[in-house]
């Protein structure tokens, strides 16, 4: 069979990784992709994700489809973070092992490690120390996807595999005022600070605490890249304890330091102020990316240009608005 007739499910195809990874497997010229709105197919109900997957029977899964949010999303709704999650992951991974998939990747969260592990953090460092309590019930879930996959290898002998990604961020991401990330936050605010000519931004936190971001399609070709790598290959660059890896840049800059970049992609010329009765959340977040960048990939896109980008998606969605 031609390998670009496969039928590919994109579980979370509207979102923003699930978007991209679709985006990315048109690009190389796969035509045969499975997709599901929520509408159409709830993934935490495990009668209808078992009929989808008999009826479709898919020979690869991509597991995008997660219920994400920032540290004040995380917060204000942890059952709902914890159990949508898990039931997503656990029905879909089941059904497709019931089904005979034969390769499948679940996408996690840079948040799976401890709060306080040692930079940057490799994909030995997981279960080692406490999560971070602001995202604990996120970070538990994700760690169950992971395990999910390295027991249904060791018990069924499957080939699922799973990615550990960095903060994302991009077109078709999250620009909500109150339950969006950190970078979609401050590219909504230092926008409308702008067009009001407010005198001043607010930030959450001191500022301090470092973070790293890779653009949503980088990560995309980062899936399709693990993906396309031969059981032996994969294999090669993971093991009984370490069945994931991570995808990143590599490189970080401090909150205070990303808020001027976007402040200065955007054109506010007002002040930035921090807030610091609010929680700062992990103190640093950086991955190491040694495994990918041996396995050959690496990403493409340079920060100031991926902010650009999404600040152009951005006003692109907010003209949409507007107009409807």
């Amino acid at each position: 069979m031609n390998q670009l007739n496969k039928r590919i499910f994109v579980a979370g195809h509207r979102g923003m990784v699930g978007s991209a990874i679709v985006r990315c497997l048109n690009e190389q010229g796969f035509h045969n992709i499975v997709t599901r709105t929520h509408a159409e197919l709830d993934l935490t109900d495990q009668a209808a994700v078992r009929a989808f997957f008999a009826k479709e029977k898919p020979q690869e899964v991509y597991v995008a489809a997660a219920k994400v949010g920032g540290i004040h999303a995380n917060n204000t709704y942890p059952a709902e973070f914890i159990y949508s999650n898990l039931m997503v992951e656990a029905n879909v991974i089941h059904e497709a092992w019931r089904t005979g998939v034969s390769k499948l990747l679940f996408l996690g969260s840079s948040c799976i490690y401890p709060r306080l592990a040692a930079q940057p953090m490799a994909e030995e460092a997981l279960l080692t120390g406490k999560l971070e309590p602001t995202n604990e019930p996120y970070a538990i879930a994700k760690i169950a996807g992971i395990k999910l996959c390295e027991s249904y290898n060791r018990q069924y002998g499957c080939d699922y595999r799973s990615v550990m990604p960095t903060n994302l961020y991009g077109p078709g991401d999250n620009y909500h005022p109150e339950n969006s990330h950190v970078l979609p936050a401050m590219i909504r605010r230092f926008h409308e600070a702008k067009l009001s000519d407010a005198p001043d931004v607010v930030i959450w936190g001191t500022g301090s605490p470092k973070r790293e971001f890779l653009y949503v399609d980088d990560m995309a070709r980062a899936c399709v890249h693990v993906m396309d790598l031969s059981r032996e290959a994969y294999a090669a660059h993971t093991d009984v304890n370490v069945s994931h890896l991570n995808v990143g840049t590599g490189e970080d800059l401090s909150i205070a330091e990303l808020a001027s970049l976007v402040s200065d992609v955007v054109g506010y010329q007002g002040e930035i102020r921090y807030d610091t009765s609010k929680p700062d959340g992990t103190p640093r977040k950086l991955l190491n990316v040694s495994r990918m960048r041996e396995l050959g990939w690496k990403p493409q896109t340079g920060l100031r240009e991926g902010i650009a980008r999404a600040y152009e998606d951005f006003r692109s969605e907010e003209l949409v608005a507007v107009a409807s």
